[in-house]
């Protein structure tokens, strides 16, 4: 079994109306405290904030050059996408952004895309908005042409949506980084996954549902002849209120504006609740904690939660 880790999901907005600058300051604030203690950092990539009670004219970070500029400001800490939308950049040049973060990074770019879901974006962009199904298919090519600018010289691909031709990607990444695929749905996106993804993530949910997905995915490798077993199994935390407290946690779920899919406790409390996602074999987890800009709730957690966690695993 793979050792337990842990990423911090950073905001890409603020929550306490800071205008840009004061919020850049409070990121790095936090990320200089969290630093010794989490594996990772995870950045979203959507356009506008699109959440109850937050005005989308508000500073939102764009996840690419966000991650470039921390990666290069907090030389130790490894930066994930969570997820890119494939819709929003042509796969070619993808392909080419990714390898540059790769190699200017050295390695710290971790490499998340997904299906996109978020319509009132994609009309308030003019990204063209097809099914579901569409969409995943369009994702799963576009992951074929990454691969291909990776590893071929020049690179060619024609499929239904997209197509390369003669295509070149310098620097060609050696080794190629790892792709996580964000998504739960079971009859596409987990047989791409199983197709694809080097890790896998779902985001929220009740353990039940993470056993079930679990379950679908295996199936899914089982008909392709994939080893489930070299995939990671990542897990989202979608929001944690912590306290030292039941009461102090509950007056931190209250105070937040993030009120979805929140997890509320002790930090006894609140391993408990995610030891099930352990036990069930998620390997990697990532936490958003509702306090930010506040860092009290996510070094209590680092202070006492995964040391919880990482006791429970070891054998």
């Amino acid at each position: 079994m793979r050792s337990l880790q842990f990423g911090w999901h950073m905001p890409s907005f603020p929550m306490d109306g800071s205008d840009g600058p004061a919020f850049v300051e409070q990121i790095h604030q936090l990320l200089r405290r969290i630093e010794p203690t989490f594996d990772t950092v995870w950045v979203d990539d959507h356009m506008f904030p699109g959440f109850p009670g937050i005005s989308n004219d508000t500073t939102y970070l764009e996840c690419l050059t966000t991650i470039a500029h921390l990666a290069t400001a907090h030389p130790k800490m490894t930066f994930g996408a969570s997820v890119l939308c494939q819709s929003y950049r042509n796969p070619a040049l993808l392909a080419r952004t990714v390898a540059n973060l790769h190699l200017l990074t050295g390695g710290r770019f971790l490499f998340g895309i997904g299906a996109g879901w978020m319509e009132e974006e994609y009309r308030a962009y003019d990204f063209d908005f097809p099914s579901a199904a569409a969409r995943i298919d369009q994702m799963e090519e576009t992951i074929q042409i990454v691969k291909r600018m990776w590893t071929d010289a020049p690179a060619s691909f024609e499929g239904k949506y997209y197509r390369i031709e003669n295509a070149w990607c310098g620097p060609r990444p050696n080794p190629v980084p790892k792709i996580l695929i964000g998504g739960g749905g079971e009859q596409k996106t987990l047989r791409v996954v199983a197709k694809y993804a080097d890790w896998w993530n779902l985001n929220g949910g009740s353990a039940e549902n993470y056993a079930h997905k679990l379950d679908v995915l295996r199936q899914h490798c089982s008909a392709i002849g994939r080893d489930y077993d070299e995939i990671v199994k990542t897990w989202s935390a979608e929001g944690i209120a912590i306290g030292e407290t039941e009461a102090e946690a509950q007056r931190v779920a209250a105070e937040s504006s993030w009120k979805k899919d929140v997890l509320v406790g002790t930090p006894a409390q609140i391993a408990e609740q995610l030891q099930a996602f352990v036990d069930l074999g998620m390997e990697y987890l990532i936490v958003r904690v509702v306090d930010f800009p506040s860092a009290a709730g996510v070094e209590l957690f680092a202070q006492e939660v995964i040391p919880r966690l990482r006791a429970q695993q070891a054998p």
